[in-house]
């Protein structure tokens, strides 16, 4: 069994952000890291909309990322820092839409090691240096420069090493142009490695170190080190030079700290909280991620704490020396990992979880009422300040990229009756948790919908001048009618076009530079810019059936298959050429091609007759006698046709333009486009209603859109994520959700949520009531009455938590719920809500044979849960019947169990149910379920269960898979095989009886038997054997931790097996992996690739060089085209 491994929705967490002018322009774009894959997004500056440029998938682990400028450069290159033991530097090249690498040094082992430099990067601010670093011991020096000819050149590596030192941040420090600086957080753990006692593990200091790189004698030097007083966690350069006072922020717990070489002394400012926080009070705050802001004349920093608050954050200066850190509440948003604020004003926010957004910085804050706090308020050691935290007041989110990651849980099934499939994704945590259904399907935004005074059967957009930006008129044909309407700020209907209203349409466009055509049934109607009418009326009894239109060149179809042709001569009059084209059949249709820049008129008309033919023929009067229409002599065939099914109805095309290039509009009974994005064909459907006849619109507001009619209403349309596989619909959940099952009768889910370090309602509620009497009593006398009016303020205030974060309870605090949702509706059915520290863990739905008709639901509860070191006050399975036609939870009991149920399976009219290591079966009973059998025998912990037939195949959280059978007679559950490697299994899937796939927590996707080993490179939840489309072939599905959707495809045939093979292998050596990292040995992290072809690596034949394209071809015997084929051919058979 041979697999072929494809990505369908590339992994959507990022775990970097940066930016920069990487085009080299004036434009601010931003790259992305989301684990193996770097990506370049630019926002437009108008419209606010996030466009991405360029993906690529590096088969290797992106580490760190940083942006990087050569002195007086205008162009900043991107530092790469990975697993492959590699510094890459990139730059992007706009014309070719590529990454290229222009520097790629080796310096030590592959693999993310601990003294193996590649964790962090610290670039010097003006640009000569930049430093790589590893967790442990190793750090790097290269410095860099520019050769005569202008290229970036890289030094050999100075070393800065120093044994038993932990690293915990570096940044380049801003020297102006002295020697170049670095500042590293540090622990040195030599004294508490050889102290058996521990006490001097216990007065461990962290320290802050600088580095610096003297540039005259070419090495690295330890300037500077000092012990800190609390533990930082990262460090925020501050501009030097001209442009500030240099010197780095400590970002520590509760504290934020300005320290400078020299007289400088520290300057400390206690990070503010939130008032009435439900929090545990003796919790430590700390910051997570910081941006800056630099302009001529000023520079801000923007820090988040781990709540989502963020922070401004300036420094007071007096002649070089820092006096004070002022810092004001800006505003909350969800916690990042990273945030960019842009030259154009933006703010870019790459969420830990949950969707990515882009703000506008409206305000900079300074002139509103928010507290500003100050390192120079008085303050006793260990207070703070406080402030109030507010929906958003500075910012205004302008875009939002929709991010799956985490997936908990996946499912799928057609539970909407649509013929394809749907993605049932449990994704998210806490309270930005989210119930997703993705369809295969670009998403539409609808900007206009308006009623027509009856079914139209074709619309037009048509420009007035050729220099002209946007559309003039849109041009709706009826029957027996023409409405025109005219493009401003609104949508109006006008009467002196000059086109003729009486008659249907079959065509219109702008013609030459400013003058209009309309085509109708009896004639062709020329208007000139200056409203001058010219008209060609038909010749005796004939009627115009078909027409072709370009900007200079005009073709008709009259009936009897008689073709006559116009075209444009220099003065703007349309001639007629003498001879006219008889058919041989009925013409059913007819298109030209753009007249090509610099020439007089395209060469080739294509007509499609009722005998089922196209013909192309030649317009070019070079080649002919003056005046004729005429057959090239040559029968050439049309090669490399492709076929998809669109739908039932006969299909139509429209030429489009999106993100200026051309595309086509497909329309049946579901409409597609066809489009080209980065050096990929995609054929994707629009996720809409049916559509009738389409034009390309583009307006002030709708730059390009698409204008198309359906029944009796004409809409304005705009298809603004290309590129995106799945169109999603979100509904919000309250907690993390852990799994779902499917009623198989009303196909409603049953989900379970569970949160660790959490309240549930009922405790918040309570917490809420005891701090407002605590807040009335500790006012004095004269102050109740405002005391009790803050307190009422206090318990009605309500922000949301998706946005303001829950609050945190603490270590071993748990809140749960079980959710009924109907997942056409998105709507809640019925919740239960469980009790404070109970977690819910697994769920079943099922019917007992000593129950009758009634489905049951069974929840796994673990009660008083601790994570680690591990333990547990025990468990509940509780007990439900689904009433009320499926959609009532009615409690039935709970059982008590020893330990933590974590998996739960129907089985012959009862459940299996794996009990810490024990696997049960139990039966339905009057006040709890009843044991009926177990086994003794696993390992360490059940974590799933499947069922085939008489065997129940268990996973261990890490002994792998191990087979199990039921002997009825005897009531016995007997082991009889387990897996040859120890596997610690996330997720399994049954593929027949005796074969099942799993995977494991370090990414890895096997087949027991080692039939297939393959590294997908991100944790894998969940995998499901499926078929994705009407009429395809079945493929393991798989969703990953990051966000990332792909499937693994069986081969069918030798001969295709063989040529991949034969790709795969040049592709690895032609088209090596842009971080560095080799192809072979990232697939085979853990345990060595067998039998999986790598579909990621194969596309990317679409996107190398020409001349490239053309060797590893013909190395296969084929042809550029053919080799693409092969490829999408394979994607289509499965999938999309």
């Amino acid at each position: 069994m041979f697999l072929y491994n494809l990505t369908l929705q590339r992994a959507t967490g990022i775990t970097h952000a940066i930016h920069g002018n990487f085009s080299g322009t004036k434009m601010q774009e931003i790259v992305v890291s989301r684990g193996k894959i770097i990506e370049l997004l630019r926002p437009d500056a108008n419209t606010g909309k996030v466009h991405t440029l360029l993906t690529m998938e590096v088969f290797g682990i992106i580490r760190s990322l940083m942006a990087f400028r050569l002195t007086g450069g205008t162009k900043d290159y991107i530092v790469v820092g990975s697993d492959s033991g590699r510094i890459v530097i990139l730059e992007y090249h706009p014309s070719k839409n590529m990454f290229e690498k222009i520097h790629q040094e080796t310096f030590g082992k592959s693999g993310c090691r601990r003294i193996v430099p590649g964790q962090f990067l610290a670039v010097d601010p003006k640009g000569r240096a930049v430093m790589i670093g590893a967790i442990e011991k190793q750090k790097l020096v290269y410095i860099l420069n520019r050769d005569a000819a202008a290229r970036l050149t890289i030094s050999s590596p100075l070393e800065a090493h120093k044994a038993n030192t932990l690293v915990y941040h570096v940044v380049g420090v801003d020297v102006g142009f002295e020697n170049p600086m670095f500042a590293c957080l540090e622990m040195d753990y030599e004294e508490a490695d050889n102290d058996p006692t521990g006490e001097a593990a216990a007065n461990t200091q962290q320290t802050l170190t600088f580095y610096e790189l003297d540039l005259g004698l070419n090495h690295v030097v330890r300037k500077y080190s000092e012990a800190l007083e609390e533990h930082g966690n990262f460090l925020i350069t501050v501009p030097g030079g001209s442009d500030g006072p240099s010197g780095v922020l400590i970002c520590s717990e509760n504290y934020i700290t300005y320290k400078n070489f020299g007289d400088q002394p520290d300057i400390r400012c206690p990070i503010p909280r939130r008032r009435n926080d439900l929090d545990d009070p003796e919790r430590g705050m700390i910051f997570v991620c910081s941006a800056t802001h630099k302009t001529k004349s000023m520079f801000f920093f923007l820090a988040q704490t781990e709540q989502g608050d963020i922070f401004k954050v300036t420094l007071e200066t007096d002649e070089e020396m820092v006096t004070e850190i002022r810092m004001k509440y800006f505003d909350t948003i969800p916690v990042a990992t990273a945030m960019c604020v842009l030259k154009t004003g933006f703010l870019f926010v790459s969420s830990e979880f949950g969707n990515h957004y882009l703000y506008q910085i409206a305000h900079l804050g300074d002139d509103d009422e928010e507290p500003e706090f100050s390192s120079a308020m008085p303050l006793e050691e260990g207070d703070t300040f406080f402030f109030q935290p507010r929906p958003l007041k500075n910012l205004v989110l302008v875009d939002e990229q929709e991010n799956l990651s985490p997936i908990m849980s996946c499912q799928i099934a057609d539970l909407a009756n649509e013929d394809t499939p749907q993605l049932y994704v449990a994704c998210g945590r806490g309270p930005k948790s989210t119930l997703r259904v993705l369809r295969h399907g670009l998403e539409v935004s609808e900007m206009a919908v308006s009623e027509l005074p009856g079914n139209p059967n074709a619309v037009w957009t048509v420009r007035r001048h050729i220099e002209d930006e946007f559309d003039a008129y849109i041009i709706v044909s009826f029957v027996n009618a023409t409405l025109v309407l005219s493009i401003g700020e609104t949508v109006e209907e006008v009467t002196d076009s000059g086109f003729l209203g009486t008659t249907p349409t079959l065509s219109c466009s702008l013609l030459g530079e400013d003058a209009l055509v309309q085509v109708y049934p009896d004639g062709i109607r020329h208007i000139r810019a200056d409203k001058r009418v010219n008209e060609w009326k038909t010749p005796g009894k004939k009627t115009i059936v078909r027409c072709a239109v370009n900007q200079r060149q005009v073709v008709i179809a009259l009936t009897g298959g008689e073709l006559v042709y116009f075209e444009m001569d220099p003065s703007g009059q349309l001639n007629e050429y003498t001879e006219r084209k008889e058919m041989s059949a009925d013409v059913v249709c007819m298109s030209l091609a753009n007249v090509p820049p610099g020439e007089q008129r395209s060469r080739f008309l294509a007509v499609g007759l009722v005998d089922n033919t196209v013909r192309i023929i030649s317009l070019d009067p070079s080649n002919s006698e003056h005046g004729k229409i005429f057959f090239p002599p040559l029968r050439s065939n049309l090669s490399d046709t492709r076929t998809r099914y669109l739908g039932s109805r006969p299909v139509k095309l429209f030429r489009v333009r999106m993100q200026g290039q051309e595309a086509v509009l497909a329309m049946s009974s579901r409409s597609w486009l066809s489009y080209s994005y980065q050096s990929r064909f995609h054929l994707t459907p629009l996720s809409y209603e049916t559509l009738e006849y389409a034009s390309g619109f583009a307006s002030e507001q709708c730059p390009e859109g698409i204008v198309a009619i359906s029944t009796n209403t004409l809409r304005i349309l705009a298809l603004e994520k290309l590129g995106a596989v799945f169109n999603q619909v979100a509904f919000p959940l309250q907690y993390t959700p852990r799994k779902f099952v499917i009623h198989p009768e009303t196909n409603n889910l049953i989900l379970i949520e569970s949160d660790h370090n959490a309240y549930t309602e009922a405790t918040k509620a309570q917490r809420k009531q005891q701090m407002a009497e605590e807040m009335v009593e500790a006012a004095g006398e004269d102050e109740r009455e405002l005391a009790a009016e803050m307190a009422a303020a206090f318990l009605n205030e309500n922000l949301p938590e998706a946005i303001f974060g829950a609050p945190k309870a603490g270590s071993g605090q748990w809140a749960s719920l079980v959710r009924l949702v109907n997942p056409i509706q998105g709507s809640t059915l019925d919740l239960v809500q469980l009790e404070q520290n109970e977690a819910a863990f697994s769920v079943a739905v099922c019917r007992f044979a000593s129950g009758g008709d009634d489905w049951y639901v069974l929840v796994g509860v673990a009660r008083d849960m601790i994570l680690n070191p591990r333990s547990v006050g025990g468990g509940f399975i509780y007990t439900y019947r689904l009433g009320g036609g499926g959609d009532k939870l009615e409690f039935m009991h709970k059982t008590p169990v020893e330990d933590v149920p974590l998996a739960i399976a129907p089985f012959q009219g009862r459940v299996l149910v794996g009990v810490g290591k024990l696997l049960r079966i139990y039966d339905l009973g009057k006040k709890k379920l009843l044991r009926k059998c177990e086994n003794k025998h696993v390992p360490n912990l059940v974590t799933g269960i499947h069922t085939i037939g008489q065997r129940v195949i268990v996973t261990d959280v890490q002994e792998s898979l191990f087979w199990v059978r039921y002997k009825r007679n005897e009531n016995q559950l007997i082991i009889f095989a387990d897996d040859t490697h120890p596997r610690w299994v996330t997720t399994a899937c049954l593929l027949d009886y005796d074969t099942m796939a799993s995977a494991d927590k370090f990414g890895n996707i096997s087949i027991a038997e080692v039939i297939m080993n393959y590294h997908i490179g991100e944790t894998v939840l969940s995998l499901q054997k499926t078929t994705l489309i009407p009429g395809g072939s079945e493929s393991l599905v798989y969703t990953t931790l990051s966000g990332g959707i792909g499937i693994l495809v069986p081969f069918t045939s030798h001969e295709d097996h063989d040529f991949f093979q034969h790709l795969e292998m040049h592709m690895r050596s032609e088209f090596p992996p842009l971080c560095g990292r080799d192809h072979l040995s990232f697939r085979s992290y853990y345990f060595p690739v067998k039998n999986v072809i790598d579909g990621d690596l194969c596309e990317q034949f679409n996107s190398m060089d020409p001349h490239k394209q053309k060797s590893v071809a013909e190395e296969l015997d084929r042809t550029p085209p053919e080799v693409s084929k092969k490829l999408e051919d394979i994607r289509t058979r499965y999938a999309f």
